[in-house]
């Protein structure tokens, strides 16, 4: 089965009930409320054979950070609850099993009251009324710049990126899921044009209109996209371009409420189900245009915030969440936003090119002292892709978070083992302020070898020779094992007429393993591999066994 079939049948879960609404898709529902549940009724997780409820990719994150499997935040809302509320004349229109809500809209406002007197309701909140001119309509737009300050790999070159990219790391193997407002364009830029071909695109989802199409409404998304897997030869490098990615439209683009948390709460539990590895989310909530539903500041304390709680469970999940810090250090505002405060979550400040730190890239810590932002990476400047014809470069710590999350699948694709906390921990350990963080750099851009570096030493056996190679006998792939960074390798494969049937150069190698592929499709018998590094060259006997 597909990994996007097998996404789809278990977002039948993830939405339980909204076909209760599918008939009514026309009508303008102007309120939403958040119905908290007091359980999750008779709905027990022995009850749900882990497959029913969470893809193999999912599985397997789950048990690589060894959790329970599945846990009481993995089964639906009851039903039972839901066509309770339901009857009383209001329309669902999605769960979370997180945070065990439903979200209903009435075409008038109701009395909550009535809600709370039921027996299994334990709270009810609005989350939007009607707004008559929302002061945020502008809020996904973003500066468009014609100059080119920096070299188009300056976001990638400044933290020590590059060097995995030419070793083969690209976040190949990865799955990131993109929270946005649209993705307007995405379907036909020339940078994404390789992602296309390769089906690259798993699976696209609108938590808002609920339904699948994402290519309209903004191009904030699309921007987004093309930092983390655009590629233009001189003009846009993305730091994770061989990853695959789910594109989630959360963000009402035209109304700021909180309702628009839950849409994010929602796609955070799909990316879940499906097996996402990395969420990357260039959102962020504080004011709205209700402001009785604002968050203040002290909100800002890693526990409050709806979003936030949900981030963390995410992370808690195994899955990578980076959000953007905000742009409001030079606004009234100042400070990071939601669901950056979270205590799991990596929150992105913006730096120049020149690694100083832009006066928009919204200051810490969190509310309760915690060092916030995480870490800075460019949000100058930084090329965009959102026309068929045009590179452009945009600035905000919308495009930070992105150089962040693709670069954190590099190294997850570079050290397997790794988990999202190892991969924050490496994070901050490699960034240049790690031993003095502060408000605005957080611990401060990072170095991405010295983040591998650590994450090796974590996770690889050094061995006492200069590399060992294995398994051997092997059925076809051989993984080198380097006591030392190699620096310039080249790999030569000879049988046993000492002919070369293959031969590779990689002028600049990153980390202390490499997997050969190459005798897969190779025959049975000897083979010699001999390695050139700058240490010297070694030559090892292997021995290829019939697939």
């Amino acid at each position: 089965m597909t990994l996007t079939k097998r996404i789809k049948e278990l977002a039948l879960l993830v939405f339980l009930g909204t076909s209760i609404l599918l008939n009514g898709q026309q009508t303008q529902y102007n309120y939403f409320y958040r119905v908290y549940f007091v359980d999750k009724g008779d709905h027990q997780p022995s009850n749900y054979p882990p497959s029913q409820l969470l893809s193999e990719r999912a599985l397997k994150r789950r048990e690589k950070i060894g959790i329970t499997v599945p846990d009481i935040r993995d089964i639906p809302v009851f039903s039972g609850y839901l066509e309770g509320i339901s009857s009383l004349g209001l329309t669902l229109h999605s769960t979370s099993k997180w945070m065990n809500t439903g979200l209903f809209k009435t075409t008038l406002p109701i009395d909550p009251a009535i809600i709370l007197t039921l027996p299994y309701v334990k709270d009810i909140k609005t989350v939007k009324t009607p707004s008559t001119k929302s002061s945020f309509t502008d809020k996904l737009d973003f500066p468009v710049y014609q100059e080119d300050t920096y070299p188009y790999d300056r976001p990638v070159t400044m933290i020590n990126g590059s060097v995995l990219h030419t070793s083969g790391y690209n976040g190949t193997g990865m799955l990131i899921a993109v929270l946005d407002g649209g993705f307007y364009n995405t379907d036909i830029i020339p940078s994404l044009q390789h992602l296309r071909n390769r089906k690259g695109i798993k699976v696209t989802y609108d938590f808002i209109t609920n339904n699948e199409f994402v290519y309209s409404y903004h191009n904030h998304g699309t921007a987004v996209l093309s930092v983390l897997a655009g590629i233009v030869d001189g003009q846009i490098r993305g730091t994770a371009s061989g990853a695959d990615y789910l594109l989630f439209r959360t963000e009402d683009v035209m109304t700021e409420f909180p309702v628009e948390e839950d849409f994010w709460v929602t796609a955070a539990e799909y990316a879940d189900s499906a097996g996402a590895d990395i969420i990357s989310s260039s959102l962020g909530y504080f004011l709205f245009d209700d402001p009785a539903l604002d968050y203040k500041y002290s909100d800002m304390d890693g526990n409050t915030a709806f979003v936030t709680i949900a981030a963390d469970i995410a992370a808690s999940k195994g899955i990578l969440v980076v959000c953007s810090a905000g742009n409001e250090r030079n606004k009234e505002w100042k400070r990071i936003l939601a669901p950056s405060d979270g205590d799991s979550v990596i929150s992105a400040g913006a730096v120049d090119g020149n690694n100083v730190i832009s006066v928009f890239s919204s200051a810490g810590p969190a509310a309760d002292g915690r060092i916030k932002p995480d870490n800075t990476a460019m949000g100058v400047n930084v090329p965009v892709q959102v026309t068929p014809t045009t590179v452009i470069t945009s600035s905000g710590t919308s495009f930070s978070c992105p150089v962040l999350s693709g670069m954190a699948a590099c190294l997850m694709q570079a050290v397997p083992a790794a988990t999202n906390t190892g991969i924050i921990e490496a994070l901050h350990y490699s960034a240049d302020r790690y031993y003095y963080p502060d408000s605005l750099y957080g611990y401060g851009t990072p170095d991405m070898l010295k983040a591998l570096d650590k994450l090796q030493d974590i996770h690889l056996i050094k061995p006492s020779t200069e590399f060992v190679t294995g398994p051997n006998p092997t059925k076809g792939d051989v993984d080198i094992i380097f006591r030392e960074a190699p620096g310039t390798i080249t790999i030569e494969i000879f049988n046993m007429c000492g002919v070369a049937i293959y031969r590779k150069q990689i002028p600049e190698y990153a980390g202390r393993s490499l997997r050969i592929e190459e005798l897969n499709n190779k025959g049975q018998g000897i083979y010699f591999i001999r390695i050139k590094t700058d240490n010297g060259i070694f030559t090892h006997k292997i021995i290829k066994l019939r697939n």
